[in-house]
């Protein structure tokens, strides 16, 4: 029997995207699809979402869809279903989904996606005619409200249907004053502490995450961290209650658009199995890394290349990357550096740069072709995160050669294998973990990495080692279709 399932994302790649969210929401469907899932994505409708669609037509109307009228309309996504709130007065704005011009919130972004929340709801609970689904997937706040409508105030004559939370990252959550509460269409009784109330407001991811038959999180480590007050970010008593009600499943990354073997936008692909020893072939590397030495404008050297593409905020921990750039270059490193984000660290980088001309180069913005390149020609990937769900980076870069550095944190440690003695020894080390997002712990982690480098044969082996880990979607689409299929089972 297959299992219909609508998941309920902002966004997701290749239509629109700014962050991870985007590439876990866009690669969902194919990874299930095997596994007996037929998932349909629920996307709201902005500009570039709309362009891609052939000729829509109208599946379902909305003449007053919290104040504005919305129809569904319906297309594909990589080949698989999607459907789209088509809203224009909520969703058609240029530029990023959340923000405006000037990087602030968008001041009706509760009553945007209030809207998208009530949409998926009657979508996902039967509503629209041949349209019906066996289990409603939410992402992050942005979708939260689906859950709170489905469980508050369903579609008339719709059926009640399971449904998953998937916590991105816990830090947006989608928090409103009480003002807009009469506003939500929801009935006086959701206004609870177990409902949507949360310190005298709204909360849209914890609405969800009180609805949910089940909370996922991108990785078992963020799963537990969450239930801390350090992670939990206010939430960690409602995730402790719900304790049994809790999962972590690791992202996976496209492995096809993320193979060094046939990636076209590297200089020069590198990494089949030699015929010879069955040993992956590193040997061309070398001249990725000498194309990102020129493109970055650094002197040209065997010694390690550092690259970080990040956000540059402090969750990233790239104020403290900031305070060991004079460390890493005086003990014979480089840096390439690729983000955005504060203003003030956009400049310190800038500075960094040069402070030390040939060794640190910076690129402001995101390029994503530029960012398979560095990972194809650089040494290591420093990721010294405060806390990180999953992270996407350092899976690129192990499927790259590119050696992480990875602060023992979130999917960091559930992904990485530190190289210490023991797995150095026994040929499973990855990559270079620290703990503590401080000065003395990542200078001490760039150093061991520096140490490591020069190790050829060990370095070889942790490249290799990094290469050979399956980090595609293909375990994590059964760990999802098994639990899809295991809360249909209970709910019958």
């Amino acid at each position: 029997m297959t299992i219909r399932v609508l998941s309920v994302a902002s966004e997701a790649v290749p239509l629109v995207k700014t962050g991870g969210l985007a590439d876990v929401a866009g690669a969902l469907p194919a990874a299930v699809a095997p596994h007996g899932v037929e998932m349909t994505t629920f996307l709201p409708g902005y500009p570039a979402v709309m362009k891609a669609l052939s000729r829509p037509r109208a599946l379902h109307t909305w003449d007053n869809l919290l104040g504005e009228k919305a129809r569904l309309v319906g297309g594909k996504i990589d080949g698989h279903p999607l459907l789209v709130l088509d809203a224009p007065a909520f969703f058609q704005r240029d530029g990023n989904p959340y923000v405006d011009s000037s990087g602030r919130d968008w001041a009706d972004n509760w009553r945007r996606f209030a809207a998208f929340g009530r949409a998926a709801a009657d979508v996902g609970g039967g509503m629209v005619k041949g349209r019906a689904f066996d289990l409603v997937h939410a992402h992050d706040w942005q979708a939260a409200m689906a859950l709170a409508y489905l469980r508050f105030s369903p579609p008339d004559g719709g059926k009640r249907v399971p449904s998953v939370m998937t916590i991105h990252n816990m830090a947006f959550q989608g928090h409103y004053g009480a003002d807009v509460f009469p506003a939500l269409g929801l009935p006086p009784h959701a206004w609870a502490m177990d409902g949507v109330e949360y310190h005298g407001g709204v909360g849209f991811l914890k609405a969800g995450l009180e609805a949910a038959s089940m909370i996922t999180t991108v990785s078992p480590t963020y799963a537990r961290e969450i239930r801390t007050a350090e992670f939990g970010m206010g939430l960690e008593g409602l995730i402790v209650s719900r304790a049994d009600r809790v999962t972590g499943i690791v992202n996976g990354i496209d492995t096809v658009q993320w193979n060094p073997a046939t990636d076209v936008q590297l200089p020069q692909a590198y990494g089949q199995l030699s015929k010879a020893n069955g040993q992956l072939s590193l040997g061309k590397r070398v001249a990725n890394k000498r194309a990102l030495e020129a493109e970055f404008g650094l002197e040209a050297s065997d010694g390690p290349l550092f690259i970080a593409v990040t956000r540059l905020t402090w969750q990233k921990g790239i104020d403290v990357l900031l305070e060991c750039i004079d460390h890493l270059v005086g003990i014979g490193g480089r840096l390439a550096l690729l983000g955005s984000g504060d203003k003030a660290m956009e400049n310190a980088f800038h500075a960094a740069a040069m402070r030390h001309p040939g060794k640190v180069g910076v690129r402001i913005g995101y390029d994503e072709g530029l960012s398979h390149r560095m990972q194809g020609g650089g040494d290591a990937i420093l990721v010294p995160s405060r806390f990180e769900p999953c992270g996407l980076t350092q899976l690129y870069g192990l499927a790259y050669g590119c050696v992480p550095v990875v602060a023992r944190t979130g999917g960091l440690a559930d992904t990485v294998i530190d190289a210490n003695l023991a797995a150095v020894m026994g040929g499973v080390a990855t990559g270079v973990q620290f703990d503590g997002v401080n000065y003395a712990s990542l200078a001490d982690a760039i150093s061991r990495t520096v140490t490591l480098y020069w190790q050829r044969d060990t370095w070889r082996a942790m490249q290799r080692a990094g290469m050979k880990t399956d980090f595609s979607w293909n375990r994590s689409g059964k760990a999802y279709a098994d639990l899809y299929a295991a809360l249909i089972a209970e709910d019958q």
